[in-house]
């Protein structure tokens, strides 16, 4: 799965035929259908298998964080790995083209990704780091909007930006509107201790 994952994050999923996958992965085409009955059933087991990485990776690493600034700041740096080589189409062909696909992604961001984010801001209002008048049901169904919202290459055409330099602005354009006073303090601790980390990473 990780190689045809790789494929579609690459190229996008409505580019490539069940050829293009064969050549690339090194195997027949007669091989593919041997475990797959069509394209429909591999962009179905990816998503699968992506979503399972992402829960394993988040309850790993965010297990002992305590901070929800931290945590949304930690999982910006889970998506700028994840998003550094991804196509901005892909999220966008499985939800016109592929729609068990869709709807096996659409459960995981309603009854995991929407329930986490509500836990952050609720923990971020309840340690004074959030504002308290923030509305946290439509705050969580923002944050999530604004994720698929990057992926629109109509809205943010990849010609003039990248997938990940969209997804960072729109989150830290969401984390910054829903600081308090003592958040933001925070916030701009945590900030320049992940970007001192990037430095000494990339040193």
């Amino acid at each position: 799965m990780s190689e045809a994952e790789t494929l579609f994050s690459k190229y996008g999923i409505r580019s490539m035929t069940m050829d293009d996958i064969a050549r690339q992965v090194g195997i027949s085409k007669k091989t593919i259908y041997q475990h797959f009955t069509d394209k429909d059933e591999i962009v179905y087991q990816v998503v699968h298998y992506r979503i399972a990485n992402d829960k394993h990776y988040a309850d790993c690493q965010l297990a002992d964080v305590s901070n929800p600034i931290e945590e949304m700041l930690m999982v910006s740096e889970m998506m700028r790995t994840q998003l550094a080589n991804v196509n901005p189409s892909m999220l966008i062909d499985i939800q016109r083209l592929y729609p068990r696909a869709w709807a096996l992604f659409v459960d995981y961001r309603d009854k995991f990704i929407l329930e986490a984010i509500r836990r952050n801001l609720i923990r971020g209002i309840e340690q004074g780091l959030y504002r308290s008048d923030i509305d946290v049901d439509i705050f969580s169904r923002l944050r999530i909007e604004l994720v698929q919202l990057g992926f629109d290459s109509q809205v943010f055409p990849i010609t003039r930006t990248t997938l990940l330099d969209v997804q960072m602005q729109l989150l830290h354009h969401f984390i910054r509107g829903i600081l308090s006073d003592k958040g933001f303090s925070s916030y701009n601790q945590f900030l320049t201790k992940y970007r001192n980390d990037q430095l000494v990473t990339h040193k």
